[in-house]
Formats: C-alpha cells, structure tokens, sequence
C-alpha cells in the first residue's frame, strides 16, 4: 500500500503561512525560555563580590597577627583551662542577621559577646601592670569561661587589637586617660596587651598612685592616666575604702588643673566621667555655695546629679573645642556597674557566670541620667569640634559593658577571699572589670576607630 506524499496545493500554501507565523513565536519563546533561564543565575553571580565588599577590610592585620593568634601565654596554666572550656563553648559564632551599616560605616557598640577559644593575650603572671584588686585570676576566682568571649558589632568584624601596630603608629607620641578609678582600669589593660611587645617603664606616680605615667622607651611612647573623677576642681574627703567624713566640695566652674595643665601635651586623649556625681556634694560657683546634692544636714538646694554632671562636662567639652587640639579624642561614655540585692557598701552581688544578649538586661537609673547628659553634650560639641577641624570622637562603651555581669571581681577583689572560712562575708566589688576580662575589647574598638574611621 503506498501513500500518496503530495499534497493539494491550497494546503501547502496554508502550511507556508502557518510555518510564517509560528517559526517566529516558537523562536521567541525560546528566547524567552533561554533568558529567564539565565538571568536566574544572576543573583548567585553577584552574592560573592557584593559580600566582599560590604564585609570590613582586615587593615589591622601585620606580620604578626597570626602569631597573635596563637599567644604565648597559652603555654602557661592558663592553657589548661582551654580544653575544658571547648567542650561547653562552642566553636562557631553565633548567626547574626547581616545588616548594611548605615551612612556606609559600622555601630561598633552594638552587636554581641561571642565565645573565643584562643582567650586573652596576656595573664596575671605575663602582665607586671595588674593592681591586686583586679587580679582576678590570682585571687582565686575558681571559674574562669569569663576570658573566652570577644566583642562582635552587628554589622561588621572586629579585628583583633595589634599591640605591634598600635605602638608603631604610637611613636614620639603620648597618651591620656583622664578620669576615675574605671580610667585606671582601662590603663591597666592597655598595658597589658602592649607588654606582649614590650613591658613599659613606670616614670611617676602622684602621691596616692593615682595619677602615673609609664614609657615604652623603645617607641618613645607615654601612656598616662590622670586622676579627676569629676573633672571639675573638687577636694574629696574620703578613706580607701570610699568611706566620706564630709561631702564633697565640687567647684563646677573650675576645670581640674591636673588634666588641664597636661592637655596640650597629649597627642590622644580619652576623657570620662560620671560615677562620682552620686556622692554627697556642695556645688561651688564663684567661691560661693550653690547647691547640693544628698545633703540633708545642710541648709542648701538639691540640684541632683544631672545639673551638676551637665555643668561640669559641657564646661569641660567646651574647653576642649576652643582648644583646636590637632590630636584625636574620645569622649568616654559611663560604664554600668552589675551590684545585684544591693549596692557597693549595702552588701550587692554579682554572681552571673556568662555573658548576657542584648534586651536581658536594662540600664539602672542613674546609668540613664548620666548617658542622657553625655549624648546631648557630646553631640553639641561635636557641632563645633567639627567647625574647629578637631576629631572629637564618642566612645560608647555603655551597651557593650552591660552584657558582660561576668566580668567584675566581685568577692576575689581580695586574695584568696574564702580560704580560711567559705561562708566568709567580702567585700563585692561588681563596678571594676577582671584583668584580663571584657575591658580589653575595649582596646579592640579604640584601635578599629583610630585606624579604620
């Protein structure tokens, strides 16, 4: 049976005409099919150099940062404790949710505590600098998971302090930390991590040993701490433990001479105040009593901590902006304490273990009072720093510290507290940080601000 092949020719003509018309929607629509196809690929092309480029350049990194890495204190007593620590610690950080920083740069004191299996840089026995009162590790403190976190802002890394690189860029240069005994603290740890390069020489201390100045004579670099809490002229009428024999006698127009004297000196500068401001205290303007605070016996106005803490930091901001310092400084914000059941002399504890997260906790009131004044003095100022061409930087440790209740002395302010009665009742110290502890993060975010700002 044979078929027939050829085709009428009104039907060819028709086929032409079909051919004309669908050959041109069946290419387009494997135009289209092939397009589609490939542009669901793009969005994977284009991951890998936009993660690049909003991820944080490592500037910090030098010939020594993996040695860093790897410290060689680990080869102390402190090694031991690494291993324990692995097994409830983990590894990985935690997930944080990638945010685009605003205005193009990162919150550095924002984000999260995350766990560090390499520990701190230094130890009691490598660091000659530590006061007993923050020596946590040689007072007996038994736990010891509270030197394995590291700060991570939200949106960005954080590298780790570079003591090689820091001191480089530091040299023929001076430092200043001007404020309270939470200053001294800070000047500590500073120390501590530079001793891993080289251990500075003490060059004068105040009679009290308050105020002190050390040098690296290797870079020609000095590092001071300057006693004034308030930052204002004050005579303080008190023993060591803090125990007052009258109020303090605040003169909130007059400028402490001892870090106005040495301001011109110092090429940076890192000033702080705050704590003091709840004690006892007449207010002095011109010689003359203006009011008080918490002074019952006194026939004299309550002013309260926020007019006092307001008068004495704006006039303190204002000199340092009419001063056009060509140097770089930072405006410390105030620091919370931890005390828990009570305060420093009412018998306050704080005996958290672990970091906490952000939203656990919440600041106590009189951190709020004093935080409302140094945002909005500081943001005035920093208007006519910036007209000045002076870089006046805030540095707001607030929140960072208040997630870390772990970090205190607490009762091994002392030696060995519990030795001889374990029930024994200590003084608590929850307002001063361990040394090593969290305050050397601290060192971590100054650095990145000098560096990468």
């Amino acid at each position: 049976m044979k078929f027939n092949w050829k085709l009428p020719f009104p039907f060819k003509r028709n086929h032409v005409l079909i051919l004309k018309l669908v050959l041109p929607i069946l290419l387009l629509g494997i135009a289209f099919r092939f397009f589609f196809a490939s542009s669901g690929d793009i969005p994977a092309v284009l991951e890998t150099p936009l993660t690049e480029r909003t991820a944080p350049p490592t500037i910090l990194e030098s010939p020594l940062t993996e040695q860093n890495d790897v410290p060689e204190i680990l080869e102390t007593p402190l090694s031991n404790k690494t291993e324990d620590l692995q097994a409830t610690i983990p590894l990985e950080s935690p997930e944080v949710e990638d945010q685009i920083p605003r205005d193009g740069k990162c919150n550095l004191f924002v984000g999260e505590w995350i766990p560090n299996p390499s520990g701190p840089v230094y130890n009691n026995e490598s660091c000659p600098h530590i006061e007993a009162h923050q020596n946590c590790m040689k007072n007996g403190r038994p736990d010891t998971e509270y030197l394995y976190w590291r700060w991570k802002p939200r949106d960005c890394e954080l590298s780790k302090f570079d003591p090689q690189r820091f001191l480089e860029a530091m040299r023929d240069k001076k430092w200043a930390l001007i404020g309270d005994s939470i200053s001294r603290n800070h000047v500590q740890s500073l120390l501590c991590m530079l001793s891993t390069v080289e251990v500075a020489v003490h060059i004068y201390h105040d009679e009290g040993y308050k105020s002190r100045k050390w040098r690296f004579p290797s870079y020609n670099f000095t590092v001071s701490v300057i006693w004034s809490p308030f930052l204002a002229e004050a005579a303080i009428f008190e023993d060591y433990n803090g125990v007052s024999t009258s109020e303090v006698e605040l003169h909130l127009d007059k400028l402490d001479k001892k870090w106005i004297d040495e301001f011109h000196q110092q090429d940076y500068m890192i000033i702080s105040s705050g704590k003091w401001f709840v004690k006892s205290a007449l207010y002095y303007e011109n010689n003359k009593v203006l009011g008080c605070h918490s002074c019952p016996k006194r026939n004299c106005t309550e002013l309260g901590i926020d007019f006092a803490y307001r008068r004495s930091l704006r006039s303190a901001l204002n000199f340092i902006v009419a001063s056009k310092h060509k140097g770089m400084i930072f405006m410390r914000t105030s620091t919370p304490d931890h005390f828990e059941n009570g305060e420093w002399s009412s018998g306050g504890t704080c005996d958290q273990r672990a970091p906490i997260k952000e939203g656990e906790i919440g600041l106590k009131e009189l951190t709020k009072i004093l935080r409302h004044v140094e945002l909005e003095e500081f943001k005035k100022a920093e208007v006519k720093a910036s007209r000045n061409g002076m870089n006046l930087k805030l540095l707001d440790l607030t929140q960072l510290s208040l997630l870390r209740p772990d970090g205190h002395p607490g009762s091994y302010r002392e030696f060995q507290p519990f030795a001889h009665d374990k029930n024994a009742k200590v003084q608590k110290d929850c307002l001063h940080w361990c040394l090593p502890g969290p305050i050397d993060s601290w060192n971590d975010v100054i650095m990145e601000m000098m560096f990468n700002e």
